[in-house]
């Protein structure tokens, strides 16, 4: 893996295989792997192999050359903003992937778009996060599992004040949820879910009894965006990261509270009738982001934007 924004020495393309500049005379090792295929869920469970090693913090130029970044060094790459005088800021943060031709998914699954890289990433903004949020149709389509304590990030989390693992919030109007699975049942954190006022009160009692943490953040059946961040920031969660889905993504965004997506943009082709990375309503004006960082790894690019 590489940096290529902000420009550092390695933004260069590595030296071809059997030029005095790959043997290290005057370039970096080369040897990008084959992009995998894992899905999205998946990833949380497969991203328990790391290497030691020190990144340099936000902004700065990182790891020089093309090779596997440590978790630490990815960790660096991807911290939150820094607490203020105020106290900690709440921060929602996306993470989504993209084909080259605008698909967020294939056969309905992000597993097949995917690659080692995107899946240590991923890793690590979870590991980074105080709740993952995610809608109830990527809960079910995914297959999703609760997020699991990672020794390489122990001690970064607990300097933060985090637990040991982040907790997952779902967000369901309907609570039309398999409630005996362990996402709900065995979580290291207690699992939240987060639907509206006129939720079905059978469906609130089951989801309690499963052990999930029930919010209302919203009038009627529906949630509304700004009420889930405000009432997740109110149990000290304010370090949140989104998976998904689309639907969900694309009422962060209407509602005007994504700060950060972090995007991977994959070198495939799949055409068809797929979601792209957000849907829903329209917003009135484009929201503009910025380019903050720019990674490459076997022709994946890994961006992160923030808001101007």
């Amino acid at each position: 893996m590489r940096r290529l924004f902000p420009v550092t020495d390695e933004t260069a393309a590595p030296a071809p295989r059997g030029t005095p500049e790959a043997h290290g005379e005057g370039g970096g090792p080369e040897g990008p792997w084959a992009p995998g295929t894992h899905g999205a869920a998946d990833r949380a469970a497969d991203t328990s192999a790391s290497a030691s090693g020190a990144g340099e913090g936000e902004g700065g130029a990182g790891p020089v050359g093309d090779h596997e970044w440590s978790l630490a060094e990815l960790a660096a790459a991807y911290a939150y903003p820094e607490t203020g005088p105020g106290g900690p800021r709440v921060w929602v943060r996306g993470n989504m992937v993209s084909t080259l031709d605008g698909a967020a998914q294939h056969d309905g699954r992000s597993q097949p778009i995917s690659c080692p890289a995107d899946m240590r990433i991923f890793g690590t903004l979870r590991a980074l996060a105080d709740v993952v949020l995610v809608g109830a149709e990527t809960v079910r389509q995914e297959g999703y599992r609760p997020a699991r304590a990672r020794a390489e990030f122990a001690a970064r989390r607990e300097a933060a004040g985090q637990g040991p693992a982040p907790a997952v919030a779902v967000v369901s109007a309907s609570l039309d949820l398999d409630f005996s699975l362990p996402l709900f049942t065995s979580p290291l954190v207690p699992t939240v879910v987060l639907t509206g006022a006129a939720a079905p009160a059978g469906r609130v009692t089951e989801a309690e009894r499963a052990g999930a943490r029930v919010l209302i953040a919203g009038d009627g059946s529906g949630v509304e965006p700004a009420r889930a961040v405000e009432a997740l920031a109110g149990l000290g969660y304010t370090r949140i990261l989104t998976e998904g889905g689309p639907r969900m993504l694309g009422q962060l965004i209407a509602a005007d509270v994504l700060d950060e997506l972090c995007l991977t943009i994959s070198p495939m082709l799949t055409a068809g009738d797929a979601q792209r990375i957000a849907g829903g309503p329209s917003v009135g004006v484009p929201s503009r982001f910025e380019l903050v960082s720019l990674l490459e790894e076997a022709g994946f690019l890994f961006g992160r934007y923030r808001r101007s």
